[in-house]
């Protein structure tokens, strides 16, 4: 019982003197386990702006081998709130793209972003939904309303391997086609 009152007054002491080491936040140590273990695929690099000791900032940069955006070059910036895992990592398309899922401001609408986060996740599943999202959109859970119509209403007339990363605005003919198919 001494041997407790003792080693308590100990603690205090170093803790009063400043000598206790800094505490790590638990994102920061999830973070360095998450970059431990991710494997990018080919076309996707990380680069991080503010130097590699800051983690919790960086940005992704995907290029599309294949689908609608194929030889596209999208840049996203990725922002991991203290809070993680338990709060999902906040994520901006840098890119101007025409996409169903990504508005003109670059807002990302990817479900495991949003409702279906959950701790298990890691950085390399978020990295594979944003994959995933340039390769195949979901016009059914849009963001960009006009670019989910034009996909849907004119599948036929949207671009197929003809944005490259900087298309703002759909050609000026799927206004017209659009228009004619509502």
């Amino acid at each position: 019982m001494i041997k407790l009152f003792s080693l308590k007054e100990e603690k205090a002491k170093e803790a009063a003197a400043g000598s206790s080491t800094a505490k790590v936040a638990p994102g920061l140590i999830r973070m360095q386990k998450d970059m431990s273990e991710l494997t990018l695929d080919h076309g996707c690099k990380l680069a991080f702006p503010n130097g590699k000791e800051d983690l919790m900032n960086f940005e992704l940069t995907i290029k599309a081998t294949d689908g609608i955006y194929r030889n596209g070059k999208f840049v996203f910036k990725v922002t991991v709130p203290s809070a993680y895992p338990h709060d999902p990592p906040k994520v901006q398309c840098l890119t101007t793209i025409y996409h169903p899922n990504i508005d003109m401001e670059g807002a990302v609408c990817l479900n495991i972003l949003r409702e279906d986060w959950k701790p298990v996740l890691t950085i390399q599943s978020v990295i594979m939904g944003l994959q995933f999202l340039i390769l195949e959109p979901n016009p059914d859970d849009p963001l960009n309303k006009e670019a989910a119509l034009h996909m849907t209403k004119a599948a036929l007339l949207f671009p197929r391997g003809g944005l490259s990363g900087r298309c703002a605005a759909p050609p000026r003919f799927l206004h017209r086609e659009v228009a004619r198919c509502m």
